[in-house]
């Protein structure tokens, strides 16, 4: 299995070996690397005005959610930005690590739920496409 890492603003690509497959404890999966949660909005604080980040959306399949809580430290794309799957949307930092939040999928940015500084829960929607 492919990674890809950033340090220092750096990317790296890393090969991955899974040594053993244990898959019974394993969570809903949702794709290496990107936000997109499956299932419904999760709850959690109210966010700033406008229902927060944590509001539920229209449609599911169009947001794209926190995999982590942390602080958002960059954001990187903007409302109206075209995307593709894989390209980064903004960086959270957790546990003192960073983690590069990227597209789920290829498209076009509604808008962005948080700013920089902003703290965020597990689930709290992050982005929405178009």
């Amino acid at each position: 299995m492919k990674l890809r890492i950033t340090l220092d603003e750096r990317t790296f690509e890393v090969e991955v070996e899974v040594a053993q497959e244990d898959h019974a404890n394993l969570p809903p999966a949702y794709p290496v690397g990107t936000a997109r949660l499956s299932g419904s909005a999760a709850s959690g604080a109210p966010g700033a005005a406008g229902g927060g980040p944590s509001a539920a959306v229209a449609d599911e399949s169009k947001a794209c959610r926190s995999p982590v809580s942390g602080m958002v430290v960059k954001v990187i794309a903007a409302a109206g930005d075209k995307i593709k799957a894989g390209d980064s949307i903004l960086v959270l930092e957790a546990m003192k690590m960073e983690t590069n939040i990227t597209a789920p999928q290829s498209g076009v940015i509604a808008s962005i739920k948080v700013a920089q500084g902003a703290r965020v829960q597990t689930g709290d929607v992050l982005v929405e496409f178009v």
